[in-house]
């Protein structure tokens, strides 16, 4: 509680205001309300200090996005996103980390809560959106105040408030009371570039943490060393987190640069204070440097620019991406980036909470995949060394089990250039470590989810006219795990069970865990491959995956009507049951054979054969009437604990609302995706229904709301009604324009129809009818290379 707060209080219980305040006479009074008009003036100026709010100012587009989306809510639910600095797939993620008022460190694995009340300072890597933590490097923390013996042993935390807090694209600035202290960030893809403004009459310090670390993460083989005149300094640490502990730690390198003297510098290591050396190493030491103090404010800039290959390179990003740029130009910079990349997809139409949710999904959309290599083109490798990416930008940090339902389709048709570099990142990946990975993080593999989702990632690019990468080791690679077991000791795990599975047609339930979600998986991806090695040509390979592709229906059960787990027998389980989620079942008796989710869940995990689930279960009428139930009874608002049915936060859902199109209810996909849009995102705090996981949810956003979803390992997308009025997609020459007719109030997916939360759908809605470039288009999809082609989409209000 602040003093004069405190102060507040006990003048409000004081006897001398109870005096003035039932005093008759008139000076009396008036003094009081002097007094008191004078009290809360001071009050306001000590709340509202001078320093804020700061100058920076975002693009028109970065106006509308709120990066403080998806990083508060139920804990386990949160989105995982960040407030902070980064440039689109930056390789620094410059951002605060916060605890609560206990101690306890951020719910949010990447490192900020928005529930949290204490800022421990500002490091510069992360995952997005996940859930597993990672990285926390190099934290910086302003103070006003020397280091004492005891400081080491204790942690330094700062109380923050969210209405002395500002974030857009490039961007982020906190007040910090307690110090007194303005702090702002700014980021190039490789450099994260401070700004701290401190109070006239202060003694400024920065404290770099050189082996700080998110979560329970730890750091080994720490090393820093000052220049002489303390302006520059550079380090290192391998930091093991979540995932980096899998492959032996990730091990980052940086460079830093002050635009200003320092008067005094001390390191630290461990528990002691080393005032006179300008270097040190260990798993537990930093840096302190001391400014001289100023009668008027004054503003210490900090450049610092990291490398996974070696400090040297970490120089060469620092000189080459900022060199002795101010903050303000690094900022006005980033904030050019973010415009450019968010000015592909301009919109029309819509309230001002739908614009803040679209602006915001592109831009999450594109905070990950993490840039791994160096301005020179270096980057550390899954077999450990280093390699030279010279036609290409090396990625890693691909949550692909998610992000290929939605973001990587959707980088296909905004960024084909980075799909493709990401591509052959991951065929580069399978060059080096063996295998083509499933969740790349850092320089190896994680192994994290199942499955191989790379399969469908480098299908669909093929299919869709992205060819300029090596498409035959890739798909010797896809091969490698689709026909055989990795071995022993294999750092990818492959898919587990894949000898069974070709056995019997399915994964058996009394051989292994997860069977049925395995079967699912397995099958949509050999879809994909069936239709890569239709386009290679390889005719025979194509009828073995397109056949292995309908292996689900080996798991379906006509009696309860649910992909249902089935031992080595052919017996299904007995004791099923269909709404009990994994979360809930803490012995994994009933739903072992799934992940993430319920049977009810995984009921319509077919997007690749949506008719052969339409015959599964008996017809048109009943896959929409018990689809509509799905939807119908699921958790209504953003953000809550879900429930067995319909979830926006599980990703084998994703694609259920566009399942009506096929069973001839194109009017129920409009319906229900824009009850998603509506009361599945939100611009608050909460904003997500669950992880965002590399931008999958963000992105399910983005491509639903233009109208286009994908059929992902396809070259197709579903078409429903848009959200927007008009919208322009940026395809190079020739744009592609997606308009609609003007409706009456009536229109297909309006508000008005979709505000009763798990209400049915509307009882009247015009038909899905659409034209591009004035022809017709017959069905509910549309291809690829139809949208490339430009012109005008438009969706037509047709009468069913």
């Amino acid at each position: 509680m602040s003093s004069q707060i405190q102060f507040m209080q006990h003048f409000f219980k004081s006897p001398m205001l109870k005096m003035f305040s039932h005093s008759r006479s008139w000076n009396h009074q008036a003094i009081f309300l002097l007094v008191l008009a004078a009290l809360f003036d001071q009050l306001s100026q000590a709340q509202t200090p001078a320093l804020w709010p700061p100058a920076a100012q975002p693009g028109p587009l970065g106006a509308l996005v709120n990066p403080l989306i998806g990083t508060g809510g139920i804990t386990f639910l949160c989105g995982n996103n960040f407030p902070g600095a980064t440039a689109p797939f930056g390789m620094v993620r410059l951002s605060p980390d916060t605890i609560t008022d206990r101690g306890g460190k951020a719910s949010n694995m990447s490192g900020y809560f928005y529930g949290d009340q204490k800022i421990l300072g500002f490091s510069h890597t992360r995952l997005v959106g996940t859930g597993a933590i990672d990285g926390g490097n190099f934290l910086v923390v302003p103070a006003t105040t020397p280091l004492t013996q005891d400081d080491l042993t204790s942690t330094w935390a700062f109380q923050f408030s969210h209405e002395q807090e500002t974030a857009f694209p490039g961007y982020y600035g906190v007040w910090l009371p307690e110090t007194q202290v303005l702090a702002e960030l700014t980021a190039s893809k490789r450099v994260g570039v401070h700004r701290y403004t401190f109070t006239s009459g202060q003694t400024p310090y920065l404290r770099l943490n050189i082996c700080s670390a998110l979560g329970k993460g730890r750091c080994t083989e720490g090393l820093v060393a000052i220049s002489k005149d303390g302006r520059e300094l550079h380090g290192c640490a391998r930091t093991f987190g979540s995932f980096s502990s899998r492959f032996g730690g990730s091990k980052v390198y940086f460079a830093a640069r002050l635009d200003r003297p320092v008067a005094q510098s001390r390191l630290w290591s461990a528990d002691q204070l080393l005032d006179k050396s300008q270097s040190t190493s260990g798993d537990q030491i930093g840096v302190e440097l001391q400014f001289d103090q100023s009668d008027q404010s004054q503003s210490i800039e900090l450049q610092l620019a990291i490398s996974y290959v070696s400090i040297e390179n970490a120089y060469e990003n620092l000189n080459s991406e900022v060199a002795d740029q101010s903050f303000d130009q690094v900022l006005q910079q980033a904030v050019a980036d973010w415009e450019s990349k968010l000015g592909l997809v301009t919109i029309e139409g819509g309230d001002a909470f739908e614009q803040t949710c679209f602006y915001t999904a592109l831009y999450r959309s594109m905070n990950m995949p993490t840039t791994f290599s160096d301005v020179n083109g270096q980057y550390h490798g899954f077999d450990k060394q280093v390699h030279q990416a010279n036609d290409f930008v090396y990625y890693t940090d691909m949550s692909l089990w998610d992000t290929f339902r939605t973001t990587h389709p959707l980088y296909t048709l905004l960024l084909p250039g980075y799909q493709r570099d990401m591509v052959v990142s991951l065929v580069e990946m399978s060059r080096q470590g063996g295998y083509l990975p499933r969740w790349p993080s850092g320089s190896g593999y994680t192994n994290s989810m199942f499955g191989t989702p790379a399969d469908l990632v480098i299908a669909e690019t093929y299919l869709k006219g992205i060819r300029d990468f090596d498409v035959e080791t890739a798909y010797e690679k896809i091969l490698s795990t689709a026909l055989r077991p990795t071995p022993a000791g294999a750092p990818f795990s492959g898919r587990e069970g894949i000898d069974p599975y070709i056995r019997f047609g399915y994964c058996p339930s009394d051989l292994m865990k997860e069977s049925v979600s395995r079967t699912l998986e397995y099958c949509y991806a050999d879809f994909a491959i069936g239709k890569l090695a239709e386009a290679l040509g390889h005719k025979q390979d194509a009828e073995l995956f397109l056949k292995r592709a309908q292996s689900y229906k080996n798991l379906w059960n006509p009696q309860t009507q649910f992909f249902h787990p089935r031992d080595s027998q052919g017996e299904f389980l007995k004791d099923f049951r269909p709404l009990m989620l994994t979360y809930t079942d803490v012995t994994g008796k009933y739903t072992s054979a799934y992940v993430e989710g319920s049977a009810m869940q995984w009921r319509w995990a077919v997007p690749h054969d949506p008719d052969g689930l339409v015959e599964l279960m008996g017809g048109r009428e009943r896959l929409v009437e018990q689809l509509q139930e799905f939807f119908a009874k699921s958790t209504p608002e953003v953000g809550r604990i879900p429930n067995a049915y319909y979830w926006q936060g599980n990703q084998p859902d994703l694609f259920a609302a566009f399942l009506f199109n096929s069973a001839g209810r194109p009017d129920l996909t409009q319906h229900w995706t824009r009850w998603i849009l509506r009361h599945k995102y939100s611009d608050d705090e909460v904003g997500l229904d669950g992880n965002d996981d590399g931008g999958t949810l963000s992105a399910w956003y983005v491509l639903a709301s233009l109208g286009i979803y994908p059929v992902a390992g396809t070259d197709r997308y579903e078409l429903t009604r848009p959200l927007w009025q008009r919208a322009v997609i940026r395809l190079g020459d020739r744009p592609l324009v997606i308009t609609q007719e003007t409706g009456s109030s009536s229109q297909p997916g309006s508000l008005q129809d979709s505000k009763a939360a798990g209400g049915s759908a509307p009882s009247v809605l015009p038909a899905l009818h659409a034209e591009l470039n004035g022809q017709i288009l017959q069905g509910t999809q549309i291809s690829h290379r139809q949208l490339l082609s430009g012109g005008e989409l438009r969706f037509l209000t047709t009468s069913q």
